[in-house]
């Protein structure tokens, strides 16, 4: 039996951080084992909201690559691909855009909310209210089955869901199939401000962070207000950002062994911050290490090959739907 086809993207708009790494990337290693994966590189999204600066794209669109491979990512087991090499993604959303109603993009709910909290760009464009059309695009040309996301994009996958569905209808077909939601528990990572880990929020923890900056920004990170002082009893499971982070970083009984001294005011937040740091610094080395092992390689071939494996499934995908359209191939 061929392996359930699994597809997600990620935006190319900045270095990786701890969020990406535990919210996105271990899932995707995970998956990658017991799926036919499509991972890619969402250029063309990335315009949405950079299109007035889009010169870093191409940079960080590589370094993105180059991360992926490093945290385990493995073009041996997943096909991984750039979007703007795969011209059939732009043919298979105008097609779409034809079908498409207009009020079905603007009451996303995610469209709305950018709306309002982004206010140093303008997003009253086309390619934002339609984004969501090129999103489906990305996922059904690959006729994926399930698509990896956590609940806030559920709204977004259901979109593609009515727009599979109204071709069939449209064109009396059973061709595109319906992709499910894979749905997984995605861990909390905070910034060192306690807010969502963000690039845009200034309190993240990079991948590529050396060893002295990221034992400088665990150092920063808010523990438990209500104890100034070491002899002070904490409650790090209730009052502590760091403990988050702690959970990830740190086995069950190691954790459990943190509560009890926080708890009996034995271990100092400045002590356990320092273990904690170390803990993430061990982790990323290996990271670093791969990354240099990688550039040594010839790792553009290694995206060439993801970007054919797409572009030929792509293709096939785009000569059966114009002949669905229009009933017969016009050359």
């Amino acid at each position: 039996m061929p392996k359930i086809r699994v597809l997600s993207g990620m935006r190319p708009t900045g270095p990786l951080h701890l969020g990406h790494l535990h919210g996105v990337l271990k899932n995707w290693l995970e998956l990658q084992e017991k799926y036919e994966c499509f991972y890619f590189i969402a250029d063309w999204h990335a315009l949405t909201t950079e299109y007035e600066n889009p010169g870093n794209i191409s940079e960080f669109s590589k370094e993105l690559f180059l991360e992926w491979l490093s945290v385990g990512l493995c073009p041996q087991k997943s096909t991984l691909f750039i979007q703007s090499a795969i011209k059939e993604h732009a043919e298979l959303h105008l097609l779409f855009s034809m079908i498409v109603p207009v009020p079905w993009l603007e009451r996303n709910p995610s469209y709305k909310e950018m709306l309002q909290n982004i206010q140093n760009r303008d997003l009253n464009t086309y390619g934002f209210l339609g984004y969501p059309v090129l999103q489906a695009s990305d996922i059904l040309i690959y006729k994926a089955q399930k698509v990896p996301v956590g609940l806030d994009q559920v709204p977004h996958l259901e979109l593609t869901r009515e727009i599979a569905r109204r071709f069939n209808y449209l064109y009396k077909v059973d061709y595109f199939p319906e992709p499910e939601p894979i749905l997984s528990e995605v861990p909390k990572i905070p910034g060192i401000d306690g807010r969502k880990m963000s690039k845009s929020y200034g309190n993240a923890i990079f991948l590529n962070d050396p060893p002295d900056e990221v034992r400088e920004k665990v150092m920063s990170y808010i523990t438990d207000t209500l104890r100034p002082k070491k002899s002070d009893p904490g409650d790090p499971e209730n009052r502590c950002v760091a403990f988050n982070l702690i959970k990830i970083y740190f086995s069950d009984e190691e954790r459990e062994q943190i509560v009890k001294d926080c708890k009996r005011a034995i271990l100092g937040c400045v002590e356990c911050k320092k273990r904690l740091a170390d803990k993430i610094i061990f982790e990323l080395e290996k990271i670093w290490e791969k990354r240099r092992e990688i550039e040594k390689e010839d790792w553009r071939e290694m995206l060439y090959k993801g970007v054919e494996t797409a572009r030929e499934i792509a293709h096939q995908t785009i000569e059966e739907v114009n002949v669905i359209i229009f009933r017969k191939k016009i050359l």
